[in-house]
C-alpha cells in the first residue's frame, strides 16, 4: 500500500497522546472516587465494576482516529486491470528439433497446446499475430482480435528444417512495426506491443542475428518474452535416403534466449515440460494482458474510521452515560 499525501501520516503521533491522555484521565477518575469515599466504604458504594468494558469506547475512538489520519494520507492499493489494447506476435520454432519427445507428447505439439492458453489468458481486444520459423520465417497471421483465425494458425505448425530464430524475430517486428504505423496515421494512442519468443534450440540458419534483432526490439519499445523449451537429453532421429537412421542431440540454448531478452527488457522463462510451458504461457497471458494501476481507498478508511467512531461513542453512551 501506498499513500498520495504521506505527509498525513505524521498525524499518526496522535494516537499515542491520546492514550497518554485517556491513562491519565483514568488516574484522575481513581483519585478522585477515592477521595470520595475511604476505602472501608468503597465495597458498600461500589457493587461492582466495569472491569475491561470501561475501556471499550475508548479504544474503538483511538483506532477511529488511526483510521481517520490514513484517509487523510490518501492511500492506495495496486490492482490489476485489463490493457485495452496491444499487439502480442507468437513467434514460434518449427525447426525439425520440434519433434523432439523429451516435452510430452512432442515439443511441437506442447507449443500449440501453451500458445492456445496464453491466446484464452489475455483481452479479446488484444491483437495477436502468428510468425513461425525453420530455415526461413513466415508470417502466419498478422496481428488481429478475431479468435476465430488465431487457432487454425496456431494448428497448422509442422517441424521440420533449421532454425533461423533471427529472421523469425524480425518478422515479428514487421508486423509489430505495421501496427504502429497504422496507429500513427490514425491518430491512436500507440498500444504496447510484445514478442513472445519461443525456441528450442541455436540460431543455425537465416540472414538476422538474433542479437540484432533484439536490439531492434530495444529501439521499438517491444520486450521479447523469451521461453526456452526442452531438455538438454532431448534427441531426434534422422534417416537418409539409403534408410540409416541417426540420432542427433537437440538440447536448447537457454543462453542465447537470456541474451535476447535482456537486451529487448522482456523476461526469459525456461520450460522443460508441457506443464511447466502451459504455466509460462498462462503467466504470461497475465502479465502481457493486464496492468497495475494505483487505485485510491480513502473513502473506506473514512468509513471505517467513522463507523467505529459511532460504535464506541454508542458504547460508552449505552454503558457508563458518556461518550469516553
Amino acid at each position: 500500500m501506498s499513500f498520495r499525501e504521506p505527509a498525513f501520516l505524521a498525524g499518526l503521533v496522535l494516537l499515542p497522546i491520546a492514550l497518554a491522555l485517556y491513562a491519565a484521565l483514568q488516574r484522575r477518575r481513581r483519585d478522585a472516587a477515592a477521595a470520595f469515599a475511604s476505602p472501608e466504604l468503597m465495597p458498600n458504594v461500589v457493587t461492582g465494576t466495569p472491569g475491561w468494558r470501561r475501556h471499550l469506547p475508548a479504544a474503538f475512538t483511538l483506532l477511529a482516529l488511526g483510521a481517520l489520519v490514513l484517509a487523510l494520507a490518501r492511500p492506495e492499493r495496486t490492482v490489476a486491470q485489463p490493457k485495452r489494447q496491444a499487439t502480442v506476435m507468437l513467434v514460434t520454432d518449427v525447426s525439425g528439433s520440434m519433434s523432439a519427445t523429451d516435452v510430452e507428447p512432442d515439443r511441437l505439439a506442447a507449443a500449440q497446446a501453451a500458445a492456445k492458453t496464453f491466446v484464452s489468458k489475455v483481452p479479446d481486444t488484444f491483437r495477436i499475430g502468428v510468425v513461425t520459423f525453420n530455415q526461413y520465417a513466415e508470417l502466419r497471421l498478422p496481428p488481429t482480435s478475431e479468435r476465430s483465425e488465431i487457432e487454425p494458425a496456431i494448428d497448422s505448425l509442422l517441424a521440420d528444417g533449421g532454425t533461423a530464430m533471427g529472421d523469425g524475430l524480425q518478422r515479428g517486428l514487421d508486423a509489430v512495426e505495421g501496427q504502429l504505423r497504422s496507429q500513427r496515421a490514425t491518430g491512436d494512442r500507440r498500444a504496447p506491443a510484445a514478442i513472445v519468443l519461443l525456441s528450442d534450440g541455436k540460431n543455425t540458419a537465416g540472414e538476422t542475428s538474433p542479437l540484432d534483432a533484439a536490439r531492434r526490439a530495444r529501439q521499438l519499445g517491444v520486450p521479447i518474452y523469451a521461453v526456452a523449451l526442452g531438455t538438454p537429453d532431448g534427441t531426434i532421429t534422422l534417416s537418409d535416403p539409403g534408410g540409416f537412421e541417426q540420432t542427433i542431440p537437440v538440447p536448447p540454448d537457454p543462453q542465447t534466449l537470456k541474451e535476447l531478452a535482456g537486451v529487448s527488457r522482456g523476461r526469459f522463462f525456461d520450460a522443460p515440460s508441457a506443464e511447466q510451458l502451459e504455466s509460462v504461457y498462462a503467466t504470461l497471458g497475465t502479465r502481457i494482458g493486464f496492468e497495475e494501476s494505483k487505485q485510491e481507498v480513502s473513502a473506506a478508511f473514512a468509513g471505517g474510521g467513522l463507523l467505529l467512531l459511532l460504535v464506541g461513542g454508542a458504547l460508552g453512551l449505552r454503558w457508563f452515560g458518556r461518550v469516553v
